[in-house]
């Protein structure tokens, strides 16, 4: 069942990891998504951790500290060469988007397309599954308003249908019903706090596809983890 999947984790390194070393005066500015990609790129594999911090949006540097920043760096050299060779080599064209926030935390997204802005129509979609963020805007959004029925769009059909793990194991399908006991109960108060961190992260969260699977790191540690099935992405693991 998806209530079990909540519990401690290690620390998972879901940021972008990028190289330690020396500081080197900032190129010019990027023109373009694609320019400044390649720049960032450039500033991992050269081990530029300072102009590769210059590079993040104002958002991103205030939560995280240029020392916190680099010491993540520093523990993490495998992910930097890894993550600077993916980063030279993009699989795709990048698409420009700007996501507008509401009081309540929702948010709503437009892409650029041919020099006008034009609204995402998936955003209007309150309960939608078409990509990692959507589904996980529309699980939170089904928890804050007691939505169980709306909560089992997002668990894999394995754990909503209750397949046996193991050949002993008896399970049971999940039901609106069961879910709701099982987190209104003593779990109640440790996934509310899961709740709130994912919502606090999620604006400036970075997700990581990987075909038919996606992670979100959050918090001191915490990962969401998706999968995608039969073109809906459904949230495999929250902890």
């Amino acid at each position: 069942m998806l209530g079990r999947a909540f519990g401690c984790a290690a620390l998972a390194f879901g940021c972008a990891a990028l190289a330690f070393g020396c500081a080197a005066p900032l190129p010019a500015a990027p023109t373009g998504p694609a320019d400044a990609l390649a720049a960032y790129a450039r500033a991992l594999a050269s081990g530029r951790a300072t102009d590769a911090y210059r590079m993040l949006s104002d958002e991103a540097r205030r939560s995280i500290t240029l020392d916190a920043f680099t010491r993540m760096v520093r523990e993490n050299a495998d992910d930097v060469r890894e993550l600077a060779r993916a980063l030279g080599r993009p699989a795709s064209v990048p698409v420009v988007t700007a996501r507008v926030q509401a009081p309540t935390g929702e948010s709503l997204e437009l892409v650029l397309e041919d020099g006008a802005w034009k609204l995402d129509g998936l955003a209007l979609d309150r309960y939608g599954q078409a990509t990692p963020r959507q589904a996980l805007e529309g699980f939170l959004r089904a928890y804050e308003r007691g939505r169980f029925d709306v909560i089992l769009r997002y668990v894999p059909d394995e754990e909503l249908e209750g397949r046996p793990t193991t050949p002993s194991e008896a399970r049971e399908p999940l039901t609106p019903e069961k879910l709701q006991q099982a987190w209104t109960g003593p779990q109640r108060e440790s996934i509310d706090a899961i709740v709130q961190a994912i919502r606090a992260a999620l604006p400036t969260a970075i997700i990581e596809e990987t075909q038919d699977r996606a992670a979100m790191a959050y918090g001191a540690g915490g990962t969401v983890s998706f999968v995608r099935e039969r073109g809906r992405w459904k949230l495999a693991n929250l902890r």
